[in-house]
């Protein structure tokens, strides 16, 4: 990335305020795609979506298109593009496949992206197969999440996740046996505005009370959750944290006094639940991880933990991202359950919800205004009521804006001249 990119963006991000053509600049989208998501550990996949020896999936890394498998040394992430001629390897969303052949030439690329086999060999004399496989990114999973970077010298995915690791401990010990898995397929959304713009929105609540405000009161009238909506924010006991390393969280914990609270039921409706749960953990903490439920984080820069929902952020453009969702279910929990969990997540995130609408129209209304005439955008609320809690972690009112501030200054940090 050019010295003089980095330079712009250090003047551009202040402690309470940024400038908005971080949102607008095709100049700082390009710095973004090769000093963030090709040097951060990137969310790819999950391992549940990789069952058996040969299955694959087709994602992106940031613009690089590449090719999630499972092969018997373990999960790999390809490059799409042959090393021949550039063309895409695969094509297909998912399935299993022993080999990739390019549809051009037809080059053979095993599950690793080893080069394989290359068609009427004998104009090749001079090719070194072993310098010719598809390019590869380093690969590492934490609680089944799987993460990828092509950054030669990354820091360990553990160090990397840093307090937003407690955010995937927290989603996978809602099952008993320790682990979650994905539903069958995902719900794209396209969206015509930033991924920035999308990424700050999951960790701000703020807005909850305005752009939700038909959804909330929806469900606060059905009586199935604790309102965090009051008309005055000295009763709201929901929190805003920034975790450290772009990470942010809205953690809704302290309006739940109950187990299951967060999934609008009382645990007597799945008794074999709560067993199970007892079981694994002994009745006390179950009761706990019961209660406090699943996170409401963002892991930077494209995950977003959304309950009993994950969000992948795809970003396309400058000015247009597409919003992976799908439902986060648990293992080894009773069918209904799930069946619970996926008809929150319909109502929630799903193709006609009322969340996704929301924040495509605010989102969408806020890339128009701000392309027009570029000029600072305030971030400040709440900066006065900062606390730093005993792990380290920055909190504040659920309503203030510790989780942009977080946000911004971790970017900046990735920027340097």
């Amino acid at each position: 990335m050019p010295g003089h990119t980095a330079e712009k963006i250090q003047t551009l991000v202040e402690s309470g305020r940024i400038h908005s053509s971080l949102y607008t600049d095709p100049e700082f989208f390009a710095g973004e795609m090769s000093e963030i998501f090709e040097k951060a550990w990137v969310f790819v996949a999950h391992e549940s979506e990789l069952k058996e020896n040969g299955s694959f999936l087709r994602r992106t890394v940031g613009l690089q298109p590449v090719i999630v498998t499972r092969a018997r040394t373990g999960i790999h992430v390809l490059v799409n593009r042959c090393s021949h001629r550039g063309n895409l390897v695969c094509a297909p969303e998912r399935g299993v496949k022993r080999a990739f052949s390019c549809p051009y030439h037809g080059w053979v690329f095993a599950q690793n992206g080893d080069l394989v086999d290359v068609p009427f060999p004998e104009g090749c004399k001079d090719l070194d197969r072993n310098a010719s496989g598809l390019k590869t990114a380093k690969v590492a999973s934490y609680r089944g999440f799987v993460f990828a970077t092509f950054n030669e010298s990354p820091p360990s995915l553990e160090d990397y996740l840093g307090e937003a690791r407690q955010a995937l401990d927290r989603a996978a010990n809602l099952s008993p046996s320790g682990e979650v898995e994905l539903g069958r397929t995902w719900v794209r959304h396209l969206f015509r505005a930033n991924w920035k713009m999308l990424s700050e929105n999951e960790a701000d609540g703020y807005h909850v009370t305005f752009v939700h405000d038909s959804f909330a009161k929806a469900i606060n009238r059905q009586g199935k959750y604790d309102s965090i909506l009051q008309d005055s924010e000295d009763k709201v006991e929901a929190v805003c944290r920034y975790l450290g390393g772009g990470h942010t969280e809205l953690d809704y914990e302290r309006t739940y006094s109950e187990p299951m609270t967060w999934l609008g039921v009382k645990p007597d409706r799945y008794p074999d639940y709560v067993s199970a749960m007892n079981e694994a953990y002994g009745q006390d903490q179950a009761f706990e991880i019961m209660r406090r439920g699943p996170p409401h984080t963002f892991i930077f820069p494209n995950l977003f933990l959304a309950e009993t929902c994950l969000v992948m952020i795809q970003p396309t453009s400058v000015g247009e991202t597409v919003n992976w969702h799908t439902p986060l279910y648990l293992k080894d929990v009773p069918e209904a359950l799930n069946r619970r969990i996926l008809r929150q997540g319909e109502v929630a995130l799903g193709p006609s919800a009322f969340l996704t609408a929301d924040d495509a129209v605010i989102a969408e209304r806020q890339w128009r205004a701000t392309g027009g005439s570029p000029g600072w955008l305030d971030i400040s609320r709440g900066q006065h009521r900062e606390e730093v809690n005993p792990a380290g972690v920055v909190e504040s009112h659920y309503s203030d804006e510790a989780s942009n501030r977080g946000f911004w200054e971790h970017y900046r940090s990735l920027f340097t001249a």
